[in-house]
């Protein structure tokens, strides 16, 4: 446990980011499934919204600093393929 004040506000402090970066992480990978999904279920219309969303929560994971660069440009890239491909 920390002893000093700065210590015990930087321990609040950590607390509140890691469950703010939960928070963005979940709802990435949550677009992420659901645009993997409709293309699962070859719907496209839906695939295109849910990638429009996906595309959006991934970019601000990567702005928070949740996501890296190439995890980012690799998953984007993926999406849209998949996407694309449908008939």
């Amino acid at each position: 446990m920390p002893n000093m004040k700065n210590a015990k506000k930087k321990v609040k402090v950590i607390a509140k980011k890691t469950e703010s970066n939960n928070n963005y992480e979940a709802q990435m990978k949550n677009a992420i499934k659901k645009v993997e999904k409709a293309v699962a279920s070859k719907d496209k219309e839906k695939a295109k919204s849910c990638l429009d969303i996906a595309v959006k929560r991934i970019d601000k994971a990567a702005q928070k600093g949740v996501a890296a660069k190439n995890y980012v440009a690799r998953n984007k890239s993926r999406l849209t393929k998949k996407v694309n491909e449908m008939e």
